[in-house]
């Protein structure tokens, strides 16, 4: 059974892959990538395919397992999710895709390795600002080496700087928000893996999005667990039902911080 510091390395030797790579398939087509449509109506570009399949080469070499991506068949992930309890890598070779293809500096590289489908140690990395969020389990969380959180969490919801996608949440949940926010302010970025490391940085004090799949988050929710902050969601069920489940998510900086959190879209939703 490997310790938190086997994680930890194993969590430095993916972080510095991931750089290579997207410093090799990603930022050469930053600015530069055609937008295409998937059948869901998304987007993906050719740094989205080339960058996965780097990954889906390289990453059975640091650490034996399949390669579960976000730019696979949903009949490709299911096969992959279900064959992959003693070992899994979850990827989104590029979180915040329109961004990346609008020229927008804000997406990321989103990694996580999972065992028993939990998350032990993962990389969320933005090439463009290179800023490396990584964690392992027991081990702790960091930004490029320096341990999360950056600052304290709010002290309450009404101090709080929120992260709120409101084009995924309901008409009445979002009314509620937009005309008596309980919250100080306001932020929405784009990219969801960046999101929650933010959170777990102290940037953000609370989250909330209304629909997100696994690769969204299997390593941002680890970041975020192990800088102290909580994470449910939104609906009460399983984070890690699997790769075709998706779930709306509430999270926080701080255990008091989400319980407030919670507590008021409960009684507002």
């Amino acid at each position: 059974m490997p310790t938190a510091s086997h994680r930890l390395a194993r969590a430095r030797a993916l972080e510095s892959l991931v750089r290579d790579i997207a410093r090799e398939e990603i930022l050469p087509r930053y600015l530069k990538s055609a937008r295409n449509r998937k059948a869901d109506g998304s987007l993906f570009t050719e740094a989205d395919l080339e960058s996965q399949r780097r990954f889906t080469e390289a990453l059975p070499q640091l650490l034996s397992g399949p390669v579960l991506g976000e730019e696979m068949t949903p009949e490709e992930q299911a096969r992959l999710w279900s064959q992959g309890r003693r070992g899994l890598w979850c990827i989104d070779p590029i979180d915040g895709t329109t961004n990346f293809a609008s020229g927008i500096p804000f997406f990321a590289v989103s990694i996580a390795y999972l065992v028993d489908h939990e998350p032990r140690f993962g990389v969320v990395y933005n090439p463009v600002t290179d800023e490396s969020f990584y964690a392992a389990q027991g081990a702790g969380a960091f930004l490029n080496g320096t341990e999360l959180p950056l600052r304290p969490a709010a002290a309450s919801l009404r101090d709080a700087v929120a992260g709120v996608d409101f084009k995924r949440i309901s008409h009445h949940l979002g009314d509620e928000l937009a005309v008596r926010p309980p919250y100080y302010s306001q932020r929405n970025f784009g990219s969801s893996a960046l999101e929650w490391c933010f959170v777990a940085a102290g940037r953000l004090d609370v989250y909330l999005h209304g629909g997100q799949m696994l690769w969204d988050y299997a390593a941002g929710r680890l970041i975020l667990a192990e800088a102290g902050g909580e994470a449910a969601a939104l609906d009460g069920g399983s984070l890690m039902a699997g790769p075709a489940v998706k779930r709306g998510v509430v999270a926080a900086s701080s255990p008091a911080l989400f319980a407030e959190w919670r507590a008021w879209l409960k009684a507002h939703s």
